[in-house]
């Protein structure tokens, strides 16, 4: 055999070794066998390590398969999303991958889990921020965020000096508009209790990635003399807490914006340097809402066989699956939070879910 065709061969079988071990590796991973209580989450366009709302959900699921010595992909797994375009075809994947109970994060995955819970009628099914029914297989959980929106009102009622608050929404949708209608009415209950007028600016984004956009309409609103700004915008709220970083770095104390956080505890998101070097934060409070706990608790339900198909689960301040962070509050502001809680746990307070 000549060199040159002993190269060529060389070449050929190196080639030939690479394509087998990717797909071996792709093979293993298809045919793990997959636990009898697992689960598996299919993320929104926002990804799994959003600081917000997915990563909540995934928080969730961690914690089941520590409590039940299960391992990340036999046991949980995640699917993500980069686009709409991938939501059909990830619950398939999970579906036929062997997954038992498979969540959807999201309002935009509502039409994805009606299909695949036809499909799968054998399968267990969530839709979280959304609800479907006459669909046995599926359980819908949604939480009452306009109460803890309205208790970060309050706390910016409390906090602003301007008299001039933000609020930037992600996608208009009902769910995001909740969000906004809470935020306003406890802005104006707070205002009400310290006998001064404060205004609410509403902006939104058109999606949930776009950081970009966010951090200019921040830009914008901080320039309005707004000196807080509430965000429900998943992964592109991360451009509001960057404006609002930038912003601070070039301005005196006296001249300080904040930063409402959404969904889990973004205080680590204001964290920043003032123009004297001095370590400091602008994270006001976050609005919390109990993904991981939702996502854990009927995780638990199917492995106990008592999964609630067919129901429609809520979650609010009664039972504590919102609330919000006591974050840089003063003590005057966190103290009428805490009283306006009760208010509203009792009945005595009605927290609106649409903007008027």
């Amino acid at each position: 055999m000549n060199k040159k065709r002993w190269r060529w061969l060389t070449i050929v079988l190196g080639i030939s070794l690479v394509m087998t071990a990717c797909t071996g590796k792709k093979q293993d991973t298809s045919k793990a066998k997959i636990s009898k209580n697992s689960i598996a989450l299919i993320t929104d366009s926002s990804g799994v390590d959003d600081q917000s709302f997915n990563q909540a959900a995934w928080g969730g699921f961690t914690a089941f398969g520590k409590e039940h010595n299960l391992k990340r992909g036999s046991g949980y797994q995640y699917f993500q999303s980069n686009s709409a375009a991938d939501y059909t075809p990830n619950f398939n994947q999970a579906a036929s991958s062997g997954y038992q109970t498979i969540f959807g994060v999201g309002y935009a995955l509502k039409d994805s889990v009606k299909a695949a819970a036809a499909k799968n009628p054998k399968k267990n099914f969530v839709i979280i921020d959304d609800v479907i029914t006459g669909q046995k297989n599926v359980a819908s959980v949604t939480f009452k965020s306009n109460e803890a929106s309205y208790l970060a009102g309050v706390a910016a009622a409390y906090t602003t000096k301007t008299n001039s608050v933000g609020f930037v929404g992600g996608a208009k949708s009902g769910i995001i508009n909740s969000f906004a209608a809470g935020f306003s009415q406890g802005v104006q209950a707070g205002a009400k209790m310290l006998h001064k007028k404060i205004t609410v600016k509403n902006e939104y984004i058109g999606n949930f990635t776009s950081t970009d956009k966010a951090k200019s309409i921040a830009q914008s609103l901080y320039s309005d003399k707004c000196d807080i700004i509430y965000q429900a915008a998943g992964t592109a709220g991360n451009g509001i807490f960057q404006e609002a970083k930038d912003y601070n770095q070039m301005h005196s104390a006296a001249q300080k914006v904040w930063v409402i956080g959404v969904d889990v505890d973004q205080a680590g998101l204001g964290n920043y340097k003032t123009k004297n070097g001095q370590k400091d934060n602008f994270t006001l409070t976050s609005v919390l809402k109990g993904l991981g706990v939702a996502t854990k608790s009927l995780a638990d339900l199917a492995a106990k066989g008592e999964f609630p198909g067919g129901r429609h689960l809520v979650y609010g301040l009664k039972n504590n699956g919102v609330a919000i962070t006591k974050g840089n509050l003063s003590a005057a502001a966190w103290t009428a939070v805490q009283k306006q809680r009760t208010q509203i746990i009792a009945g005595k307070v009605k927290v609106t879910q649409s903007l008027k």
